[in-house]
């Protein structure tokens, strides 16, 4: 049987995890088109011949999900409708011999950081005229943008360094090169993004340069609003609230995950601070910034959490009333310090404490909510869905926040667009309104 020309393939790149992996698939994209390759992300053509899987290994569920859609593929390969399978991204890079003993099936497997491994499978160059450049996997008008790789953190339940490796920063200039492409793309919302974006800028600069890199980001034309997430309390550098604070295209929004509320898990989980500094650090935000919106994430069941410290935990959520929160459940994860320690409690009474966490928080956020009831806001919409036009504020960000709805029927919104929108009622996680005109 002849062997299909490079011209004949058809690449499907398939994402699965974090905002993150989907920066990288939109990189891996944007440089096999450079190189005349005809790639897609997530097409549901039917004429894919070669599947590059970029996977997540973060905690089980995710993982499973990964192994769960190689196998499918695999499947796929082996019915002969599909020609070849590579598998990218941090499963990969984390249980890479085990994978290829147990799914051979797959033509080859990479790390993290083996984008040129990749491209030389398709007897690509990796162009370097091409960074900066993205091509979007979503709506043009917000942009993830990874101001880092990696992290140097020892907390005791991630796997992510090793997965992802060190601390790696992006240089301030290359970063504002590609916010200006974003910009001449119709790009009005930056997402930054990292493992840990308060360290940046270490490596590079030889200090936290967090501030420095928003003042430049904020000085391109055509950004309208600079997102910031993943900003790691413990050292937590303040000139960045004085940056967010002077820039009115920073939204007034921080997604800084704090993890837990008692002091003596957060010694467990190594994070190097207490529910002190924390509550501390939290109310210096928002004393510079009062109408600031704080998300955080917080780990239910990690070793060491008995019912006094989860108990510790609701009581800190109660006290922060924190504007966004999400709860994970904790994951035994092999190679990393709490893998040491007894994961005593059962996944069901890890999931009933998130509940509880999360029910708490309905209260909160409902509360929240209730007060922005007759408040007129700037809002991006984001699509249509149903019935509404769905869009946010500056205090919400893609996917895991607080929607603003706004009934079709009565208004017309163009997807991209900004506009002024009066509250008119609210749930727990969702707020209707209607359009201002003029």
């Amino acid at each position: 049987m002849k062997a299909r020309t490079l011209k004949k393939d058809k690449v499907n790149i398939i994402t699965m995890g974090c905002s993150k992996n989907l920066v990288d698939s939109e990189v891996l994209l944007t440089q096999l088109k450079g190189n005349g390759i005809n790639a897609h992300h997530e097409s549901n053509a039917d004429d894919n011949n070669i599947i590059i899987i970029n996977t997540c290994g973060f905690i089980d569920n995710a993982k499973q999900e990964s192994i769960d859609t190689i196998l499918q593929y695999v499947d796929a390969k082996e019915q002969g409708l599909v020609d070849k399978v590579y598998v990218t991204g941090c499963l990969s890079q984390r249980y890479k011999d085990d994978l290829e003993k147990e799914i051979p099936q797959v033509d080859a497997f990479f790390g993290t950081r083996d984008l040129p491994a990749i491209l030389k499978k398709f007897k690509a160059d990796y162009k370097h005229e091409l960074v900066g450049e993205r091509l979007l996997t979503h709506s043009a008008h917000y942009a993830y943008m990874k101001i880092s790789e990696g992290c140097d953190r020892p907390c005791s339940f991630c796997a992510i360094p090793l997965m992802r490796g060190g601390h790696v920063s992006r240089p301030i200039e290359e970063l504002v090169k590609e916010a200006q492409h974003k910009a001449a793309q119709g790009t009005k919302e930056l997402l930054l993004i990292a493992q840990d974006s308060t360290y940046y800028g270490l490596d590079l600069y030889k200090k936290r340069n967090l501030a420095e890199l928003l003042r430049q980001l904020s000085a391109v034309e055509g950004i309208d609003w600079i997102r910031l997430h993943y900003a790691y309390p413990t050292g937590f550098p303040m000139d960045v609230i004085e940056v967010m604070r002077e820039r009115s295209n920073i939204c007034n929004y921080l997604d800084i995950p704090l993890q837990h509320g008692s002091t003596d898990v957060l010694k467990a989980m190594r994070r190097g601070t207490t529910r002190e500094k924390q509550e501390k650090l939290i109310h210096d935000i928002r004393e510079m910034i009062p109408e600031i919106a704080i998300r955080t994430t917080l780990i239910a069941g990690h070793p060491g959490e008995g019912e006094k410290e989860f108990q510790e935990m609701v009581d800190f959520v109660e006290r922060m009333k924190f504007e966004r929160l999400g709860v994970f459940t904790y994951s035994h994860e092999e190679n990393t310090h709490a893998h040491t320690m007894d994961d005593v409690l059962s996944q069901e009474e890890k999931q009933a404490r998130a509940n509880h966490l999360m029910e708490v928080q309905e209260q909160i956020s409902y509360d929240l909510n209730q007060e922005k009831i007759g408040k007129t806001f700037k809002v991006l919409i984001d699509k249509k869905e149903g019935g509404h036009f769905v869009g946010r504020t500056e205090f919400d960000s893609v996917e895991v926040d607080n929607e603003v709805l706004i009934d079709a029927a009565k208004h017309y919104c163009r997807v991209g667009d900004f506009v002024q929108a009066r509250i008119t009622d609210a749930t727990e996680f969702d707020l209707y309104g209607e359009l201002i005109e003029g």
